[in-house]
């Protein structure tokens, strides 16, 4: 089996699962910060198919993408960690 056979038959469709299990995880996470970090599980999803798509058909600009969306899902987790801290402070 080649690399991109393999890429093809078992890395795409595991994280084909694991983005409905997510999903579910999103719709249904009992707190905010639940979702959040569902949120950002699914954009670590789609760095990665991005990233698969990459190899697929040879394009390493597109990992400049994948880049780039990492850095936006990170400087918003911090965000969302900084806000609900705040607001955690000025609860108590």
């Amino acid at each position: 089996m080649t690399f991109n056979g393999i890429l093809v038959g078992f890395v795409l469709p595991l994280l084909s699962i694991s983005m409905l299990i997510i999903f579910l995880r999103l719709f249904r996470g009992p707190s905010v910060v639940d979702k959040v970090i569902a949120l950002d599980l699914l954009v670590i999803i789609g760095i990665s198919i991005v990233a698969v798509y990459a190899v697929l058909f040879d394009q390493p600009m597109i990992i400049d993408i994948s880049l780039i969306l990492a850095l936006i899902a990170f400087l918003s987790t911090i965000a969302f960690a900084f806000f609900y801290e705040k607001r955690n402070k000025a609860i108590k």
